[in-house]
């Protein structure tokens, strides 16, 4: 009986989908029209004010040292509470009537009228609160803690490591990867000290989510190990010393096996964070290989300016043409709360190459407009509070399905949207990880090619240059 409702319930959420796609398609053109513009004609439907909802936790049982989770608790680090209505000093316009009468007898007399108004209270939309239930609560049979995800053919110590799928194979793409000392084959038996690393990486996933498969490796001997994946540039005045942490590899060709890479260009203590850019991957000798960065200096959008696009999320849409792209605000935004928000872009796959071809999305009053967001607040926001993750259509629920692991305290989180503009759901917590020697925990992975059914998910995430897998199941 659970199976039948659930599946008329994935009817149900599929064809609400594609109404709100093509409800978006038919009002994008009058959007574009007045994009730039505040006279376009906007919604005022009020919704709930809300404050930041319990999240859900899941039990979570565990093979390993990490614990389990067990009860129900709030996040420390919760969203900033935001009402609908944000009390304003009333505005009072005084206006003077002047009205001349004249008498039968010629005598002129003048009444003056003072009028008073208010004006109502100033509106703050706040489009990024949790709204509805998550199917995942009181769902979630078992968590099972897998182990390390580690290399068959080399040994490094590294972060991140989300999923992307080309040419009928997945990938992973990691952040800093950090290599053993030489002739070290166990991350676990590597001796203090730095033995050399890279910026990026890239590794074929294999039907063990426990191990993967490096490539570009180097002629270390006896254990090679592997060579940056995204290219660092000279003639741009970068070094080997500059970030391109890199979110996943979306495909934009099937056939040819073509992908785009969104990465951020982080010049460290010299320049910060400098802009968010694309890089075009292609299979040379059936092996994914950057073969192009764009922008004059290998960037898009200027960190200084605009959202860190493609930074936390990069999502190819299985229900869609587009390739979806979150990222943080811009350098100039320094509050704690105000740079947890996540804004969105997106493009139509095949034009993933096009910079004029992408569309920024300006909040569910405005909708999606070719101008660049340059306003960042909880009206243009989609969500608040992830950190980096990966985005994944669930066959199981007929959902969308986040995995993150919030900002703070190495719990896993999984919410829900049936739209990728949202609003999402309060955050169910499937697992608390404990940190390796206190350090960060953090990048929320899924590896739902594994079982395309949903009935069950891999997740991976970082613990302290660690990549730990785990396994849930669903009722």
């Amino acid at each position: 009986m659970r199976r039948l409702a659930r599946k008329a319930l994935t009817k149900l959420r599929r064809l609400r989908h594609r109404h709100n796609q093509t409800h978006d398609a038919s009002s994008n053109k009058q959007e574009n029209q007045c994009q730039g513009s505040y006279a376009c004609p906007e919604s005022q439907n009020a919704t709930t004010t809300s404050t930041s909802p319990e999240v859900v936790i899941a039990v979570a049982s565990s093979t390993s040292q990490p614990q389990p989770v067990t009860g129900n608790s709030t996040i420390s680090t919760s969203q900033p509470a935001t009402s609908l209505t944000e009390p304003v000093t009333p505005t009072v316009l005084n206006t003077t009537i002047s009205q001349t009468n004249v008498s039968p007898n010629a005598t002129t007399t003048t009444t003056t009228t003072t009028a008073t108004a208010t004006l109502p209270n100033k509106v703050v939309i706040d489009n990024t609160l949790p709204s509805g239930v998550n199917p995942l609560a009181n769902n979630i049979e078992n968590v099972t803690w897998l182990g390390y995800q580690i290399a068959n053919n080399s040994c490094s110590h590294r972060d991140l490591g989300f999923a992307g799928k080309l040419g009928g194979k997945w990938y992973s793409i990691f952040g800093d990867t950090l290599w053993a000392a030489p002739g070290v084959t166990d991350m676990f038996l590597d001796p203090p000290g730095f033995h050399g690393m890279v910026r990026n990486s890239i590794s074929l996933l294999t039907d063990d989510p426990l191990t993967v498969v490096d490539l570009h490796l180097n002629n270390d001997e006896p254990v090679p190990h592997q060579l940056q994946f995204v290219p660092f540039k000279e003639e741009w005045g970068e070094t080997n010393q500059y970030g391109f942490g890199g979110t996943s590899l979306c495909e934009v060709d099937e056939e040819t096996g073509m992908g785009v890479l969104y990465y951020l260009v982080n010049g460290n203590e010299s320049r910060g964070l400098i802009g968010a850019g694309v890089a075009q991957v292609e299979l040379i000798n059936q092996i994914p290989t950057v073969t192009h960065r764009y922008g004059p200096q290998g960037w898009w959008w200027d960190s200084n300016k605009y959202a860190r696009y493609g930074d936390q999320i990069a999502y190819r849409d299985e229900n869609s043409e587009y390739i979806y792209i979150w990222g943080g605000p811009p350098n100039y935004i320094k509050d704690w709360g105000t740079i947890n928000y996540h804004y969105l872009a997106r493009v139509k796959a095949k034009r993933a190459f096009d910079l004029g071809s992408y569309e920024y999305y300006w909040g569910k009053q405005k909708g999606w407009r070719k101008k660049v967001l340059d306003r960042f607040d909880t009206e243009t926001a989609v969500m608040w509070g992830s950190g980096q993750g990966q985005v994944h259509w669930s066959q199981y629920w007929g959902c969308y399905l986040l995995v993150h692991l919030g900002i703070a305290g190495g719990a896993v989180f999984i919410r829900t949207a049936d739209n990728l503009e949202g609003p999402w759901t309060p955050d169910v917590q499937i697992f608390q990880a404990t940190p390796i020697d206190n350090g960060l925990v953090y990048a929320g992975v899924a590896h739902p090619y594994l079982d395309e059914t949903g009935k069950t998910l891999v997740v991976s995430y970082t613990n302290n240059n660690h990549i730990e897998v785990l396994k849930v199941e669903f009722a």
